[in-house]
């Protein structure tokens, strides 16, 4: 390989010198910069998105500066489109990345280009052929989900390119470039074309990007979805799909044009004159200001975030939108101006523009600051149960496990609530409104990765309290043929503390429940002494034994057919087992 690129740009170098000597054509020399644009495959199954390049390009002209010759050089790269952890009701998806979550190329090529002339402004055609090493993102996605009988972790797609993760194709391009003369030897430009790679191998290794991936059913998981099996979801088989580099590039850049032939006054003198005229930058003193914010650790977009603007006569606050953007500060006048973003207490670096900011010739000046927050950010929405549809103004209290440490807040108008999580930590959240109930959620960010994941999400089913109705108490455990309350019991149970201090005169009997597995008499008795000790615990934290009845159903209650003798599941089984409440009298 180090052989092949020698001798392409010894060969070019040559060529130039030849053509420059022989032929009397321009020579120019040009840097380019700008977007590069995932399609197809690449896009879809290399998950890249869009990201930038950067590179420079030779063309040597032949005589009458209509055909020419040229190299281009360039840096591309693309990220990969991280994901999120995806949580579902007894499992989640995840993605481990085990380097650089992106795709970096540096290409080589040679071809032919095409020029068309009409005074300042000029057209060009190329293509060109030659050789791209790349470097590939490395990752897996996993399907981890518990039952009763373990927890289970399924691979549903991941990199298959070897430990190097590094390989070498062919490639070519093809675009246009528009070009506007500032005078005889400079000229900016605009360009666009398309880059993409060839073959299966180059020498004997794979060139293309692979991947192992599990192909999804018709059975799509869903955030309510409990998993009882991988092959209800994925094909058994994984299939490994390949792809080429794909993708258009868009961008601009200036040249120098080494130029042998007189110059042809058209348009670029000045009328009564024999010279060029000279072009003059104009300062602009007046521009927009644009501030976008991201997170600092996983570079997305940042929203919900205060910026202050300080500078020549201005004093603006404003909000971050879900792109992360401030609102736009207009006609600001050139000098220093201090900018600093502030979200849940915590500070941005301070972003110091000067009059070197105004200097360009852009109208707007763009700057990206970074917010710093350990933390996750737990996105809620509190719903009704009934309805299906969010409820705004309800009381949410968050509690950490390990500390006992409590935070509320109340549901905006589109019934959202969000919370910051400690990183390695267990959490509750559940509403506390009267007239109304809701289960204890379990929320965790043991096992997240800070650096890939910025959001959890949550749902909250909040329901009326009426007569006669009821409810199973999700997240209440006991051990093994034991009666007593465990801690993690306590947690749901301090929920019904708060629902029956908000409502007194709500009168309720709690009972337990057992599977049809072994002696009948032994689970009634069972049974009674759980709801007994659940009771008692409501009483020791201040509720009225009056308003509460213990009762232990013990398998007479059944909520399937798994009865004595019927061959269930271990899922159909924990069906059984569940403790409930019946609300017995209650008046709004």
């Amino acid at each position: 390989m180090k052989k092949f690129l020698l001798a392409l740009m010894l060969f070019g170098i040559t060529f130039f010198a030849f053509a420059q000597e022989r032929q009397k054509g321009d020579l120019q020399i040009g840097v380019q910069g700008g977007a590069s644009l995932p399609v197809s495959n690449y896009k879809k199954i290399g998950e890249a998105k869009t990201g930038f390049y950067s590179g420079l390009f030779i063309d040597q002209y032949f005589k009458g500066n209509m055909f020419g010759l040229g190299v281009d050089a360039r840096y591309i790269r693309n990220d990969v489109s991280k994901m999120d952890s995806f949580y579902f009701e007894n499992g989640h998806i995840s993605t481990n990345y085990k380097n650089k979550a992106r795709f970096q190329d540096y290409l080589f090529t040679i071809g032919p280009s095409y020029k068309f002339t009409r005074d300042r402004f000029h057209m060009e055609a190329y293509v060109r052929g030659g050789i791209m090493m790349q470097y590939f993102p490395e990752y897996d996605r996993i399907l981890s989900y518990s039952d009763t009988r373990g927890t289970y972790d399924y691979p549903i797609k991941s990199t298959t390119n070897d430990s190097t993760n590094k390989a070498n194709s062919w490639a070519g391009l093809g675009g246009l470039r528009f070009n506007y003369m500032l005078n005889a030897n400079l000229a900016l430009f605009a360009h666009v074309d398309y880059v993409q790679s060839f073959g299966t191998k180059f020498g004997n290794k794979p060139s293309q990007f692979a991947v192992k991936e599990s192909v999804a059913t018709a059975n799509p998981i869903t955030a309510s979805t409990t998993i009882k099996g991988y092959l209800d979801h994925y094909e058994e088989v994984p299939v490994v799909k390949n792809t080429l580099h794909q993708t258009v590039q868009a961008g601009v850049g200036i040249k120098y044009i080494f130029s042998r032939r007189k110059p042809e006054p058209v348009a670029l003198i000045a009328p009564n004159t024999d010279r060029y005229d000279e072009v003059v930058k104009t300062k602009v003193e007046v521009k927009d200001i644009q501030i976008m914010v991201r997170d600092k650790q996983t570079d997305l977009a940042l929203s919900g975030v205060i910026v202050s603007i300080e500078g020549v006569n201005t004093d603006e606050k404003s909000t971050t939108d879900a792109n992360g953007l401030a609102s736009k500060l207009l006609g600001a006048k050139s000098g220093v101006y201090k900018v600093v973003g502030e979200k849940n207490g915590i500070k941005t670096p301070l972003l110091t523009l000067t009059d070197a900011d105004f200097s360009t010739n852009s109208s707007v000046i763009f700057k990206e600051i970074f917010h710093d927050d350990p933390r996750f950010t737990l996105i809620g929405e509190t719903f009704d149960c009934t309805l299906e549809r969010n409820l705004p103004n309800i009381n949410t209290v968050l509690t950490n496990s390990g500390t006992r440490i409590n935070s509320s807040q109340i549901s905006d108008a589109e019934g959202k609530f969000i919370y910051q999580l400690d990183a390695h930590s267990d959490f509750t959240v559940m509403a506390n409104q009267k007239g109304q109930y809701s289960q204890t959620e379990i929320v965790t960010t043991k096992g997240l990765d800070r650096g890939q994941t910025l959001y959890v999400t949550l749902k909250l089913g909040v329901c009326d309290l009426e007569k006669d109705g009821s409810w199973v108490l999700k997240n209440i455990l006991y051990d093994f043929d034991k009666s007593n309350i465990r801690s993690d019991a306590a947690l749901v149970l301090d929920n019904v503390v708060a629902i029956m201090k908000q409502n007194p005169s709500l009168r309720i009997e709690l009972s337990s429940h057992t599977d049809s597995r072994g002696d009948g008499i032994y689970n009634q008795k069972l049974s009674q002494r759980r709801a007994d000790a659940a009771v008692a615990y409501l009483v020791n934290n201040g509720i009225a034994k009056d308003r509460l009845v213990a009762k232990g159903y013990g398998e007479s209650k059944l909520l399937n057919g798994c009865g004595n003798g019927v061959n269930c599941s271990e899922e159909q089984h924990q069906e059984n087992r569940r403790t409930e409440i019946k609300i017995l009298d209650y008046t709004k």
